[in-house]
């Protein structure tokens, strides 16, 4: 297993919050308005990190706002993944974002894979909710690793199964495009400079396969599981690609395959917005999604729940401490579950078993 960034040495905090670009493409508010996600390369030594593999910033600090949920869940407490019969049970996992290491190690202590990393779940069903690469040191590594427990998990009765994320379709789009430019709506812009702004790795540009490639463009965007509609960004515009789950799928794979610059790079932007569901008018946006492709609960990855949950800090540097995250994040009036635990940022890879209760 390769190691992940942030486990060697500490080093010290190069830049302020007012140093991080942010790309034309967010528009919806948030802490993003002032800050990437997060974006600044940190000098790690040679010795840390893989050849090629270039670490970002995993320490923004956070206020908690207290008027939100997060749940603990006793791992001793998890029953076994097995069904005699039926289905079996529920589970999903935020954002990986190449951090190899720490999601066998979460989902062995979900009891999903054993001590040599295969898996063991039996007839379990297991839902990745998208960005596999970029920021971490291994984002190849994840995507070999769905997709080998995608075939054992059909083996044994169950099933592991993946959605498209923003990050995906940027890395998607850097691979076909490179530096074409596209219409951002915000002047000129290339995927290839939208990538490496956003954390892409030499490493996995250079042992990206044609497989990959394709596994990565049949993904679905949308899907509804036992009531819960399962989504990548938290946003609402899923709509504009259709009024149905099935149509959105198709609507996405059709625009991959056109292989039209401008408009990967609109479904892109699109992805990448956020924040819909997060205070006033949040809990009427998710129940536009769930009126209209099913469901009662939506869950999402994308927005690190460290800003879900409170304020980026001071500019200035004054606030040092770190995103303490324990759990999946419920909010919008229990009609949402955040499960990007921001381990990009120090904080947690989430695997999480449904239903949630809080």
């Amino acid at each position: 297993m390769t190691q992940g960034a942030g486990q060697g040495p500490e080093v010290e905090r190069t830049a302020t919050l007012r140093d991080f670009r942010v790309p034309a493409y967010v528009h919806e508010s948030g802490p993003y308005a002032r800050s990437t996600h997060p974006g600044d390369v940190v000098p790690l030594s040679e010795e840390t990190c893989p050849e090629g593999y270039t670490p970002t910033q995993r320490d923004l600090p956070v206020i908690n706002r207290g008027d939100t949920v997060q749940v603990t869940v006793d791992p001793a407490s998890v029953p076994a993944p097995q069904s005699a019969t039926g289905p079996g049970p529920l589970y999903v996992v935020g954002d990986v974002h190449g951090y190899l290491d720490e999601l066998v190690t979460a989902l062995q202590e979900q009891g999903l894979l054993d001590a040599a990393g295969q898996w063991c779940a039996g007839t379990a069903r297991l839902w990745f909710l998208g960005d596999f690469t970029d920021r971490g040191p291994d984002g190849i590594g994840v995507i070999d690793l769905v997709m080998r427990l995608s075939a054992e998990a059909a083996a044994a009765g169950g099933y592991c199964k993946a959605l498209m994320g923003n990050h995906e379709l940027l890395l998607l789009g850097a691979k076909r495009f490179g530096d074409t430019p596209v219409n951002s709506g915000a002047g000129t812009a290339t995927f290839q400079a939208a990538w490496l702004l956003n954390g892409g790795q030499k490493t996995d540009m250079d042992r990206l396969q044609d497989h990959h490639l394709q596994w990565m463009a049949r993904l679905d965007a949308v899907e509804e599981v036992d009531g819960h509609l399962l989504l990548h960004s938290d946003t609402t515009a899923y709509l504009d690609y259709g009024r149905s789950i099935e149509e959105v799928n198709d609507t996405v794979r059709e625009t991959l395959t056109r292989n039209d610059a401008d408009e990967v790079w609109d479904l892109f932007r699109k992805f990448t917005k956020r924040f819909s569901f997060r205070d006033e008018g949040g809990a009427d946006a998710v129940r536009s999604l769930l009126d209209t492709y099913g469901g009662t609960r939506v869950v999402h990855g994308h927005s690190p729940i460290p800003y879900l949950l409170g304020e980026v800090g001071s500019e200035d540097g004054e606030d040092d401490s770190g995103p303490v995250i324990v759990g999946p994040h419920v909010y919008a009036d229990g009609l949402a579950i955040a499960m990007d635990g921001g381990v990009t940022m120090a904080g947690k890879l989430l695997v999480q078993q449904l239903p949630l209760n809080g």
